[in-house]
């Protein structure tokens, strides 16, 4: 299983690793059973999975039942949990709860906190109680209305040097990685040359040691015009439509169910496998 010192080696020993979305069992498993080294379970949900606007209306109760799925579905991938807005912003008390639910009712095996300012007091405290921390600097989705939209940051030098302070402040108060997210590539170059803890890109460039993409974006199931960094991997948006439409028009036509899809009262062998038959419709 990949643990944090995992992912610590893989800078230490400059190999390039991926990190994935991932919010329900299925995909938990398959992308698992993949390779896929770091699964986050990103609070991105409240958009691809609920149909939000943004991230912020996302709860605890939301990100804990899809993190309990995802951990039913992967055995080898470092499970990371996103906390919601508002579930850690209140007091170092509330951080320190809502994280160790994460850890002890969800199965992850650490959390992801975005900003910096008190954050990294946060970040210090949960990792002394043994919590892993993924920190999240630059275009911080949960800051959205601050930051006048999903705009990139560190573009002025301002901006730049708050966000490189913010990365090295977290890095000396214990976070494992960070997240770097809609930065200009030469500041993320920077950045990562200057941590000793591996980066993860989002719209920071090549120059970072991993990089993470939303699940439904990198598969096409996401419609409209991607984000420039996105790169969609297949189109499973058009496939699904197509093959809804194809199961429609068997459906009409009587073409499905066939003769081979039926169950028989006489003479039909009972199934082999006892999974043959489930759901409930």
């Amino acid at each position: 299983m990949t643990t944090v010192l995992d992912v610590q080696r893989f800078k230490d020993e400059n190999r390039r690793f991926a990190m994935l979305t991932a919010y329900d069992y299925l995909s938990a498993r398959i992308l698992d059973e993949s390779g896929i080294p770091i699964l986050l379970v990103g609070d991105s949900l409240g958009m691809v999975m609920l149909g939000h606007p943004t991230t912020l209306p996302v709860t605890m109760d939301d990100m804990l039942h899809h993190a309990k799925a995802v951990s039913r579905g992967a055995r080898q991938a470092l499970l990371v949990g996103d906390m919601p807005f508002m579930s850690y912003q209140a007091s170092v008390e509330q951080a320190t709860t809502n994280a160790g639910r994460f850890i002890q009712e969800a199965g992850m095996h650490a959390v992801k906190l975005e900003g910096g300012g008190r954050v990294i007091d946060i970040t210090g405290r949960l990792t002394e109680f043994g919590i892993p921390v993924m920190g999240h600097v630059g275009l911080t989705p949960q800051f959205v209305h601050q930051m006048g939209g999903f705009k990139v940051q560190g573009k002025t030098d301002k901006q730049a040097a708050q966000i490189l302070a913010d990365a090295r402040a977290l890095e000396q108060a214990g976070a494992f990685s960070l997240v770097l997210e809609g930065v200009p590539s030469k500041l993320a170059a920077t950045i990562t040359h200057e941590l000793r803890i591996p980066t993860i890109g989002i719209g920071a460039g090549p120059a970072t040691d991993g990089q993470v993409l939303v699940l439904h974006d990198m598969l096409g199931l996401t419609t409209g015009k991607a984000p420039r960094f996105v790169k969609r991997y297949a189109n499973l948006a058009d496939e699904i439509a197509r093959a809804a439409a194809a199961y429609t028009e068997d459906v009409r036509t009587g073409k499905f169910p066939g003769p081979e899809h039926e169950y028989s009262t006489n003479g039909s062998a009972p199934a082999k496998d006892p999974q043959e038959v489930r759901y409930g419709g």
